[in-house]
């Protein structure tokens, strides 16, 4: 941390909050009954809403490996960084570089609470946590150039974001400025939530989430595919998360909801060229 951060915010436990659900989900302790209340009412509707958090776990740690092992990508910019989970971000990508530099973004509070524990990189690399709305792309890309070289290739990862944010609430502007402030050979790792696979059980969870106040939007194989016009698409290409490279039973991450079962997110990782 820069020492410069602002003083802690008030958590608000009267309403659920995404990043804190989605800790429910993982198993974590670091969510208050309102955020139980919402995840056992989508549990109940959606039964293997658990296993489709675990598939975004195991998503983001493939994708970040696969970037880094397959491009050289040293920098990563993670917004909607969610309550630590380890392995984290920067864990996976230093484990394969020691000198990448990754910083993170959230909002809630008790993500920045929590921060410390996404500072503990590698002695050769660097991590930074940014307290900030991910409506503010200016304001992250100009905090997040104190750490990262905006003029080489950074790997800008949405995990789990932009199904939270509506078209009509910017979500193609908010990609389109973060993208194009980055250099060429960047790329864009996105996972969102899409109600292809098993409408039914998708949109009862939409209704759930807006009857709790939390905006959630579920986009075709097309509409997500918007956010990546322009895009060089890494193969297997924008597939339900469980199909995106899936584990094998050898490898240290199975175990995260790849099967051959979709769940009810796509993901991708395009190239900017």
């Amino acid at each position: 941390m820069t020492g410069t951060e602002p003083a802690v915010p008030r958590i608000d436990t009267s309403r659920p909050h995404p990043a804190r659900v989605y800790d429910w989900f993982l198993g974590g302790k670091d969510n208050y009954p309102v955020d139980e209340e919402l995840g056992r009412q989508i549990a109940a509707m959606q039964g293997d809403a658990p296993r489709h958090a675990r598939a975004n776990r195991g998503f983001m740690r493939r994708a970040t490996r696969a970037v880094v092992e397959e491009t050289g990508i040293r920098q990563f910019l993670d917004i909607g960084s969610g309550i630590p989970t380890e392995p984290n971000l920067h864990q996976v990508a230093q484990s394969v570089v020691p000198d990448a530099r990754v910083v993170y973004v959230d909002n809630d509070p008790i993500v920045l609470a929590h921060a410390a524990a996404l500072l503990r990189g590698t002695p050769e690399g660097m991590t930074e946590y940014v307290q900030a709305d991910a409506r503010e792309p200016e304001r992250i890309l100009e905090q997040a150039a104190a750490v990262l070289d905006l003029d080489r290739p950074v790997a800008l990862s949405l995990i789990a974001l932009l199904h939270f944010i509506a078209d009509d609430d910017g979500a193609h502007e908010l990609v389109d400025t973060l993208v194009g402030a980055l250099a060429p050979g960047s790329c864009l790792l996105l996972s969102a939530l899409t109600a292809d696979f098993d409408p039914e059980n998708v949109n009862r969870g939409i209704a759930a989430y807006t009857a709790s106040g939390v905006t959630l939007v579920a986009r075709s194989h097309a509409e997500t595919g918007r956010f990546f016009e322009g895009l060089e698409l890494m193969e297997p290409g924008i597939v339900s998360l469980s199909h995106w490279r899936p584990a094998r039973d050898d490898e240290e991450d199975a175990g995260d909801g790849s099967t051959k079962e979709p769940v009810s997110l796509y993901g991708a990782v395009g190239f900017k060229r």
